[in-house]
């Protein structure tokens, strides 16, 4: 049995008025609203065919169909049309890119609402994290009289902050003058940079501050630790409860705790990660067993060569992937253009 032009016609056809509708779709409503030619007779015949084949189910005997896994996997690679964003779409991506560059955090919050905002989906979006992140300014603060704060910034524009607890917290002058070495030393300076000999370093022109020296250090090593690590945003959670495919409160009240796991979160993100592309899992291909009703488009975006996150669409699986694609498509130049920049001044700073 071949898929012919006719059979891709009525795909084509079940596929985006169930987008639209979330309603089984029959004979009769093709008939009338996709003018194919054919009668409605002719048209079951094709979808008893398609059934068959795999590309469409059939839910309850006397309902009309529906797109299966198979079906969509056929339409994303194969059918979909590539939209194209609207003058208007395209300043509101702008607008919010460069409103927020000052602070990636920030400005990653603010894409997540947006992108949530424009497609009506869930939106998650991991920080860009370089192997090799480096310090661009380390500062002492003295906090009260046993507790000094470690603000690290990197070179990618995140702030840390550390809580050092002492014993005895020196004066705020020397506090100042400790931070000022520091950074004079470790300026620039990856995690896997500071070694013995710069540690020994340290120790030589920090003598005086040889007590409370290891702490700071320990203090250090752990920031840029955490720096390393993926941080995931997220906006959008509720818009799930929109979809009727997620209307039963235990499917829904498990989707939302798999959504609350940020372990699970870094799995959805990591395929694109790994491959670079925009990549789209449809329902069963999710590793995720809660998400099986779910699709997830995710595409990378890069600071530099050596840093980049991701940003995942997650909805679902009737989602209208086309708009989806050209909105992350769209997001992703908008802020690969003003992150590069933001890396090249950072390093010529």
């Amino acid at each position: 049995m071949s898929l012919n032009e006719r059979k891709i016609q009525i795909l084509q056809a079940i596929i985006n008025d169930y987008i639209e509708t979330a309603e089984p779709v029959g004979s009769r409503t093709i008939a009338k609203k996709y003018n194919l030619g054919i009668s409605s007779a002719t048209i079951r015949n094709e979808m008893s065919d398609l059934e068959e084949m795999g590309f469409i189910l059939q839910p309850h005997a006397s309902s009309g169909r529906i797109p299966s896994d198979m079906g969509y996997r056929l339409y994303v690679d194969h059918l979909m049309q590539k939209k194209e964003l609207g003058p208007e779409e395209q300043r509101y991506l702008q607008n919010v890119i460069t409103r927020n560059v000052g602070q990636i955090d920030y400005l990653l919050e603010e894409t997540a609402k947006a992108l949530s905002a424009l497609t009506n989906y869930t939106t998650i979006i991991s920080e860009p994290v370089s192997q090799r992140t480096r310090i661009k300014q380390i500062r002492l603060l003295p906090l009260d009289s046993v507790s000094v704060l470690l603000v690290i910034v990197t070179e990618d524009n995140f702030i840390k902050n550390h809580v050092i607890q002492m014993g005895t917290v020196p004066e705020e002058d020397k506090i100042f003058t400790m931070g000022m070495r520091l950074n004079q030393v470790l300026q620039g300076y990856s995690l896997h940079d500071i070694d013995a000999s710069v540690i020994n370093r340290l120790q030589a022109e920090l003598h005086e501050y040889r007590q409370i020296l290891p702490h700071i250090l320990s203090a250090i090593e752990s920031t840029m630790r955490s720096a390393e690590k993926v941080q995931v945003h997220m906006s959008g959670t509720k818009n799930i409860l929109a979809f009727p495919e997620f209307s039963d409160i235990q499917k829904a009240k498990s989707l939302f705790q798999a959504l609350e796991e940020k372990d699970v979160l870094v799995t959805l993100l990591q395929g694109s990660t790994d491959t670079n592309d925009m990549q789209i899992l449809i329902g069963s291909e999710n590793s995720v067993q809660c998400m099986k009703d779910c699709s997830i488009i995710t595409a990378t975006y890069k600071m530099s060569d050596e840093t980049r996150g991701t940003i995942g669409i997650v909805g679902p699986t009737r989602m209208d992937y086309s708009q989806v694609v050209s909105v992350l498509n769209g997001m992703v130049t908008n802020m690969e253009k003003v992150l590069k920049n933001l890396s090249k001044g950072n390093k010529n700073t």
